[in-house]
């Protein structure tokens, strides 16, 4: 028990979002009459999201140091023109277009972050300037109109799934061996550390809390694979949010960069003094950002199958909200990449489960800013404590 304990007040956040994801989940469910959790409606949540957690996984490195990117949704809709026009007007290739949108994307996130870090200019002014500058390219660009379809290629990207190897009908046995290589190498890798951790002597929990925490891991990994493969299977763009996520979270927990970008967050000035470079940290945050905004125009462009003026509306807002609720600290110095996916998808989920009971858009929007209050309100009383 004091283990636990222990255990649950050092990662109070963390914890505590993913039981209030878990519990908003629960209740939807009973509220919409099992629709929630039915294999079509959690395949829908991971696409309709896919492109939010993009942006909320950039946007965490960002407040992580102690800046913010208010243009995310305008450099998405920007980037989603810009494919229109390579794909639809210009006929390019599909691979030459997404690496032109991608150097885009870099590129306004290098403007972008040469103007704070090297400038010195809030990020607030930069990027509320960089929302209204693209927002007006977006227009431009499309001349006030809707560029479509894609090509299919392209919208496989975000609508299409893994195909079966293995010949399934009812279930796609595809998935349900992903579920159980990503369980076997997951168990590895967590045994590999505790032997690591027993070897120096920091091993913080008991057997039995290892063990139920491998056991607890293994079902949720498992009985989500089982619920995709009762519907289509694995969809391309969960690939990319898994290549995202783990590559990430292992830049930020395990590589040099990883620590320079809290310590930028957590002390500018004694970061500096420690030899850590601050203005190239916050400069690579920004292209960061700019990448995985374009990356994220690009998969809700190929989702929508057009290119509109209209596209991104708010992103901005969800990603920083995401981030916010997943644990990052407006002041920086704290956040993690699990914790954005975990508040992009407490967003998805109270969407989704809202507009399934019928729930205006009106009242939506008020309950996830009240979300969003309750989540830094949280964050500023637990630094009091």
């Amino acid at each position: 028990m004091t283990n636990l304990k222990q255990m649950m007040s050092k990662n109070m956040k963390s914890y505590g979002m993913i039981i209030a994801l878990v519990g908003i989940a629960l209740l939807f469910q009973i509220l919409t009459n099992g629709i929630l959790l039915t294999p079509l409606n959690i395949t829908n949540i991971i696409m309709q999201n896919s492109y939010i957690i993009i942006m909320a996984i950039g946007m965490m490195i960002v407040i992580i140091t102690g800046e913010i990117d208010l243009s995310v949704g305008s450099v998405a809709a920007f980037v989603g023109a810009m494919a229109g026009v390579f794909l639809v007007s210009l006929d390019l290739p599909i691979i030459l277009s997404i690496a032109l949108c991608l150097i885009i994307g870099a590129a306004i996130g290098a403007w972008q972050g040469f103007w704070v870090a090297y400038f010195n200019i809030p990020a607030f002014i930069v990027t509320l300037a960089g929302m209204l500058i693209f927002r007006g390219l977006t227009l431009v660009v499309l001349q006030g109109q809707t560029i479509a379809p894609f090509p299919d290629e392209f919208r496989s990207i975000s609508s299409a799934f893994l195909p079966d190897i293995f010949g399934g009908e009812s279930l796609n046995l595809l998935t349900i061996v992903i579920g159980i290589v990503l369980t076997i190498i997951y168990i590895s890798i967590e045994f590999k550390h505790r032997k690591a951790d027993r070897k120096y002597g920091i091993v913080h929990t008991s057997n039995m809390l290892f063990f139920a925490k491998l056991l607890i891991l293994a079902v949720v990994i498992n009985l989500s694979t089982y619920m995709l493969a009762l519907y289509a299977g694995t969809p391309y763009v969960l690939i990319i949010l898994f290549v995202l996520i783990i590559g990430y979270t292992y830049i930020m927990n395990n590589t040099v960069l990883g620590r320079h970008v809290y310590a930028v967050g957590g002390n500018e000035n004694a970061a500096k003094l420690s030899g850590v470079k601050t203005k190239k940290i916050k400069f690579l945050a920004f292209v960061n950002m700019g990448i995985m905004a374009a990356l994220a125009g690009i998969i809700f462009a190929g989702r929508l199958n057009a290119a509109t003026p209209q596209a991104g509306n708010l992103f901005e807002l969800d990603a920083i909200a995401a981030a916010v609720i997943g644990g990052a600290s407006m002041t920086g110095g704290v956040g993690k990449v699990f914790g954005a996916v975990i508040g992009a998808l407490v967003m998805g989920v109270l969407n989704n489960g809202m507009s399934l009971m019928g729930i205006g858009i009106d009242w939506q929007q008020a309950i996830k800013g009240l979300v969003l209050l309750a989540a830094v309100a949280f964050d500023v009383l637990s630094k009091n404590k």
